[in-house]
Parts: C-alpha cells; structure tokens; sequence
C-alpha cells in the first residue's frame, strides 16, 4: 500500500515510518511546515517520500492524499491551550476527513489515548479495557482529553457515514528515547528529585517499537469488522515501584525518590480541590497531582489487558519493558536504522515538498 502518515516526524511517527517500510509498504511522510531534520535512513530510500504541511489549512491537504492507498493519522497537538490543541488535533483531523471524502479514499487508522476514559468513577484494581465508559466531564480533565473525545468521535462518525475500514487505537504510556518519564508515575520535580504516588499500580506501557509494529498492523487489517476501537498496551505491566527503580539505575545522576501513599495523596488532591473552589472559585492553577480526576486518570490503581488487539490482529509486542528501556538509552536509534529495501547510491533521491 501507498499510506501517508501524519506527524510522521514525531517521536511515535518516526518508529511507524521505518515498521511501514519494513512491513512493505510506500510512505508519504508528512512534517509540520517548520521540519528539516529525519531519520538519515529515510534519504534514499525509494519507499519514502517526505512532504512538508499543515493540517489546519484544508487548501493543502487534497495534495498530500494523491495516489495514497489509505491514511495513518498520528499527528495531534499534545501542550497548548485548548485553542491551540483544538485546532491541531481536531480542526486538522476534520480537514483530513474531509479531503479523504472527496478522495474517495476509505482506509484510515488514528492513535487516539487511554486518557479519554473515565477513572474517576472506576473502582480500585478494576481492568480498563475497550469497555470501559469515556470521560463524563471532560472539562475537568485536561485539554487533552478534550481534544482526544472529540476527535475520535469525528472520525468513527464520519467512518460509519461512509463505511470506511477505520481503526482507533488508543495507546496507554508509549515510553522510548527520551520519553522514559510518564505523569503515571508521580510529579518529576527536577533531574534529582521525583515524587511518587502509587507504588503498587501497574503501568500501562507500550514501548514505542511494539506500539509502531501495532500501528501498521491495524493498517493491513482486512477482518469483518470495519470499525474498530482497540487498546494497545504491551503484555507486561510492571508496576510503578518496578519501573522507577529499574530507570532510576540508569539515569546519572540517580534521582532521590519520594515516596507518598496513593490514600495520602487522594486526601490531598480532595483537600488542594476544596481549597480552590472555596477561596478561589476554581480559578487557581494547581499541579495535576492535585486535581482529583487528574490524579485518578494518572495514579490509580487498575489492571490492563491487550486481549482484543492480540487476538484480532495477532499482535505480540517483541520487547519486553526492560529491553524497551535497555534499547531508548543505547547509542543506536533503532528508527535511524537502514530501512527495508534501502537504496542504493544513484537510486531516487529523497522528495521533500513544501504542501501549499
């Protein structure tokens, strides 16, 4: 298949390109408009072409769907204000849709996160699977599972209108190179100070290689079912205690961890939420570790399951956590490695367009 992959120069995007390659497949690469720099396995290679673009201006997008095959939509808009991740994640996903429409196009695969359900509500130890209810209130939550909700209602919307081959995937912690930190573990105070909260609560990892080799699979996908939801988390889950010490060994200087009590910082997140309603109207900034549905969705202790994924595309993640960690620090970057069928010297030189 010809596939173009948004936020193609992203940490995911990056590791999804080289597992397309392998896998086969022709790939369109879109970076934002500002990107020059990508993996040195990508020049060369005849089964990648890199373009430059930006979602948000609908004029540029019809461009970048020419001769594609279907769609691999990662990129998204993960800090800002809510205008600002509104207009990167949803405006562009409806221009994406809309240009998919009148390119009669019919396949599209979209990363979405475990941040769009609800914890508040969801007992201690329970499994979150792809049953497991959305956000009720997501303006108490973050603008990224604002943004996220709506996005994934958009496509699945607009994929039963026009009977697409849709899959949202929703990853939990996808951790790599220089992404080792994750909120679920506590509050990082600087590089020599960590607060931990939820010693005993698995994570729900999924190592960046194993979440790309996911990613394609959903692309390739020719089941029964035309749309379909799916976690993606890998088959270990270790919990936060594990985690931490296993990358605390690796990090020079070794941080100094802080231990509080999940029941501890419960108490303390209600009390932070009281105090700023009644002083403050609910208008002071607080750490989300204070905020109680944030500390929830962060914290919590649940258990994870990749049952539906494995058993509809016959995932198995290839690295186990400690190899995802051993293989983020090492020299080698796995998605800076020659890719499937690299050219050779003389071969189709690298395209990077400027999508108007």
């Amino acid at each position: 298949m010809r596939l173009l992959i948004t936020g193609a120069g992203g940490f995911l995007g990056r590791y999804v390109v080289a597992e397309a390659v392998a896998h086969g497949h022709r790939v369109r690469a879109l970076l934002r408009p500002a990107a020059r720099t990508f993996p040195p396995a990508w020049e060369g290679n005849p089964r990648v072409q890199v373009v430059c673009g930006d979602l948000r201006d609908a004029k540029g997008v019809a461009a970048l769907l020419e001769g594609v095959d279907g769609v691999i939509h990662l990129a998204a808009s993960k800090s800002g204000d809510l205008y600002e991740q509104f207009g990167g994640t949803v405006i562009a996903t409806e221009n994406l849709l809309s240009a998919m429409v009148d390119a009669a196009l019919s396949r599209i695969v979209v990363t979405s996160s475990f941040s769009v359900y609800e914890y508040l509500a969801l007992p201690q130890w329970s499994v979150l699977d792809e049953s497991t209810s959305l956000a009720a209130d997501p303006l108490v939550r973050d603008e990224y599972c604002q943004t996220k909700l709506v996005q994934e209602r958009i496509v699945l919307e607009c994929a039963d209108a026009h009977d697409w081959r849709c899959v949202v995937l929703r990853p939990g912690v996808i951790y790599g190179r220089d992404n080792l930190w994750t909120a679920r573990l506590g509050m990082q105070v600087n590089d020599r100070w960590w607060i931990r909260t939820g010693a005993s609560a698995p994570l729900p990892l999924t190592y960046v290689e194993n979440c790309a080799e996911a990613i394609v699979l959903a692309t390739e996908y020719e089941g029964p079912q035309r749309r379909l939801v799916l976690n993606v988390v890998d088959n270990e889950t270790p919990t936060q205690r594990e985690y931490l010490n296993a990358l605390r060994n690796q990090v020079t200087p070794r941080p100094r961890i802080v231990p509080v009590a999940w029941g501890v910082m419960r108490v303390l997140a209600r009390l932070a939420w009281l105090t700023n309603w009644v002083c403050f109207k609910g208008t002071a900034k607080v750490p989300g570790l204070f905020v109680p549905s944030r500390l929830h969705a962060r914290c919590k202790p649940l258990r994870y399951t990749n049952q539906k994924i494995v058993s509809l595309l016959g995932w198995q993640p290839r690295y186990s956590w400690q190899e995802g960690i051993q293989r983020s620090l090492s020299p080698l970057d796995a998605a800076d490695f020659p890719l499937a069928d690299q050219a050779q010297p003389g071969a189709q030189a690298l395209l990077v367009e400027q999508v108007q």
